[in-house]
């Protein structure tokens, strides 16, 4: 079979993927096509972000959404490099051993929230295992230089699992970010084939921690569908988010990044993702956003303001009662 030849540059960025049979990426459908990036604001978004040396997750992890993303000048900057020290095999950063820490990365993120007038931010990292404390420090630095240059910028943060280390867990969530999002990705039964390097309740023990430190800050999660889970995995992961307090679910759809990665098993329809929205919504999700483009940082400014809401509605109802 003959691939295009950009998804043949993009593969070799996973050496460890190499020794992988070639997965066949048949047609999306239509209700997946997005518009390609173009236009002024998109232009001024690229330009800061190369201006300042800094990542996105964006561009690293070819999201489809980057064009609507950036033409709002909605960015999610992703820290301690571009090089990633686990190897899922759904994701399309590059795997290998990082540099080491920039410590000016912090305070340019900070300029970057500040030139572009953001009112919230996303950030989020690579796997950082071959740092004492997997980069906690690192993200506290960047939420305070956020905070420093942006004082009123929301800020949303997507970890990595810290190794389950509650020190490390502690440090960054009593930096107080307003978001504290750390996505399953999949069901249990998917993680030694899907996500090898993490752990399912390692992770879900994460966002439990953080509440724990500090109830007011918002948890959120996110899973891929489209790997062969069945609905009803999905819905025994809905009663462990919910058990573990998880306010904020995100649902979408998986897309292979190259022939090397894992293969689509399913598209699902925009009516089976309606109906996994109400599942949700009737488990108790303050926030549910499930569509086949929804990523983790989709639309993360609105949704935030509709989070804050749900509590503000939530509690005036408690204390109706």
């Amino acid at each position: 079979m003959t691939y295009n030849p950009d998804l043949l540059d993009r593969a070799k960025r996973h050496p460890e993927k190499q020794k992988n049979t070639d997965r066949p990426m048949g047609k999306k459908p239509d209700w997946i096509r997005v518009k390609a990036p173009q236009g002024k604001v998109y232009s001024e978004t690229l330009a800061t972000v190369k201006g300042l040396k800094l990542t996105t997750v964006c561009e690293e992890a070819g999201c489809p959404n980057i064009g609507e993303c950036w033409d709002k000048k909605h960015a999610t900057f992703m820290i301690m490099g571009e090089v990633c020290t686990r190897a899922c095999s759904f994701c399309n950063v590059a795997t290998g051993k990082p540099n080491e820490l920039d410590k000016y990365e912090p305070l340019r993120v900070g300029v970057a929230v500040e030139q572009m007038g953001l009112s919230h931010v996303v950030v989020t990292s690579v796997d950082r295992d071959d740092l004492s404390d997997s980069g906690a420090d690192h993200f506290v630095k960047t939420i305070g230089a956020i905070r420093f240059k942006s004082p009123d910028t929301t800020i949303e943060i997507l970890p990595g699992d810290f190794r389950g280390k509650i020190e490390d867990i502690d440090a960054v969530a009593l930096a107080r970010p307003d978001v504290f999002n750390h996505n399953l990705e999949t069901v249990p039964r998917l993680y030694p084939t899907i996500r090898p390097g993490a752990r399912y309740f390692r992770s879900l023990r994460l966002l439990q921690r953080v509440k724990e430190v500090d109830p007011t800050i918002f948890t959120k999660s996110g899973l891929m569908v489209g790997l062969g889970e069945t609905k009803e995995e999905i819905a025994q992961v809905m009663d462990d988010m919910r058990a573990a307090d998880i306010d904020f679910i995100t649902i979408g759809q998986y897309l292979q990044p190259t022939p090397k990665h894992a293969p689509v098993m399913h598209f699902w329809t925009p009516e089976e993702f309606q109906q996994l929205e109400k599942m949700a919504r009737a488990k108790g999700f303050l926030m549910v956003s499930a569509t086949p483009l929804t990523r983790s940082s989709y639309h993360a400014g609105d949704d935030f303001a509709r989070l804050r809401k749900a509590r503000e509605e939530k509690l005036t109802r408690l204390a109706a009662e």
